[in-house]
């Protein structure tokens, strides 16, 4: 019963850490899109970004974004759309694209 127990404990701990490390890679990939619409758009008067589709490979991710951006000077937002590589938790690369076009974030199918 003593073993029963110490390998539930055991369980408990390491879901627990598991599950830090996912949020916490979650968190950074929020902090990298944030930076980069900042970035892109310093004169913004405000900002929000939604999270269209991602997909994951390993340490690589390929996030599709809209940008929603009030400048100073303009009453009507703006819309954006972005195509963002994120690797190892970096932005590695970023494409803008039409917002009606058609993306399919998955992995390239091999011939």
């Amino acid at each position: 019963m003593m073993r029963f127990t110490h390998l539930t404990l055991l369980g408990c701990l390491a879901s627990l850490f598991l599950s830090s490390q996912t949020l916490a890679s979650t968190a950074d990939v929020g902090i990298v899109i944030e930076s980069f619409v900042t970035k892109q758009f310093p004169g913004a008067a405000s900002h929000f970004w939604i999270v269209n589709e991602t997909q994951w490979d390993g340490d690589e991710m390929i996030v599709d974004v809209a940008a929603i951006v009030t400048d100073r000077l303009l009453t009507e937002p703006t819309a954006s759309r972005f195509l963002l590589l994120i690797v190892a938790g970096n932005l590695k690369g970023s494409q803008s694209i039409p917002l009606d076009a058609v993306t399919e974030c998955k992995k390239e199918q091999e011939a």
